[in-house]
């Protein structure tokens, strides 16, 4: 973070060393939620006087599911990989708002976030001490930041989401690990997956070794599973759990750890969706859409 000069030298160095060198950031203005076509189809959770139905177990997806699924997370990934040559200092997080959306649209797909339980924007974009949910607005991104995009598409029916943290310009070596890290703690988690295996292992495999590298998991922030429906069974806890079941092929869901450098204590801020690290310390974010197959695992938004 960067420390008043006016902070005791030694205290200064501590700080520095701990948790890096960044900017600690608070939500600004934004701009205001953008149109959708009416000729783009819309999830059930906005649809007035629509029950939305949720499996009451995880579910087991047939083939059209599935096509419907690889559709869907091939399209959020493919948008994802776009917002990289974008992401430069000066760029606003409404900014990228703007381009994905546009992208979203362009493909005659909705932006799943929009409107989501009154979500305003598009997408989530979370930069440095802000863990999850944040709302893309118009503070310029510093270099030495890392920000965090989060992109939910709705096509055809189904559901897609994957997320990134992304590197602003020149990041320190702390920031650096710490994305790096993450970005293997994900890679872990996925690569515990297969049929019979056990929901609660992906946990446990993701927080050993963000502890082995000095790091903290955020337990607050799980996976979900993911369909015709935005969130549903199975919760994916990143720390050790004891979250019952094993997988099956067929079922799709996400994995998404939210890893720090300080403690894993979190605050909501009363926008009702912005959550900070309680410490000021940065944290990183990655997450791909999974299926379990026959023999393991498939990346659906690689």
């Amino acid at each position: 973070m960067r420390v008043p000069k006016a902070v005791n030298p030694r205290k200064r160095l501590q700080l520095l060393k701990k948790f890096g060198i960044y900017e600690k950031v608070l939500p600004v203005e934004t701009t205001p939620s953008r149109v959708v076509p009416d000729t783009i189809e819309r999830p059930d959770y906005l649809a007035r006087g629509k029950q939305l139905t949720l499996p009451c177990l995880p579910e087991i997806k047939d083939d059209n599911q599935l096509n419907g699924m690889r559709t869907s997370c091939k399209l959020a990934s493919t948008i994802l990989s776009q917002v990289q040559n974008f992401i430069k200092p000066g760029v606003t997080t409404d900014d990228i708002d703007q381009l994905v959306h546009s992208l979203i649209i362009k493909a005659g797909a909705y932006p799943s976030p929009l409107h989501y339980k009154g979500f305003p924007k598009s997408i989530c974009t979370s930069v440095n001490n802000v863990a999850v949910h944040g709302i893309p607005d118009l503070r310029p991104l510093s270099d030495g930041d890392i920000v965090n995009v989060d992109i939910t598409v709705f096509l055809h029916g189904f559901h897609g989401d994957c997320s990134k943290t992304f590197k602003v310009g020149n990041v320190d070596n702390r920031g650096l690990q710490l994305v790096e890290i993450t970005e293997q703690c994900l890679g872990i988690g996925i690569g515990t997956c297969g049929p019979g295996v056990p929901f609660s292992e992906i946990g446990a495999s993701i927080q050993r070794h963000a502890r082995k590298n000095g790091l903290t998991v955020i337990p607050s922030i799980v996976g979900h599973g993911i369909g015709q429906y935005f969130h549903g069974p199975p919760d994916i806890y990143h720390i050790r759990n004891r979250y019952p079941g094993v997988m099956k092929a067929g079922m799709t869901f996400t994995i998404e750890p939210v890893v720090s450098h300080g403690t894993q204590n979190t605050v909501l801020l009363d926008d009702g969706w912005t959550i900070l690290t309680e410490d000021g310390s940065r944290t990183s974010q990655i997450e791909h859409t999974v299926l379990i197959t026959n023999d393991g695992v498939e990346i659906l938004t690689k």
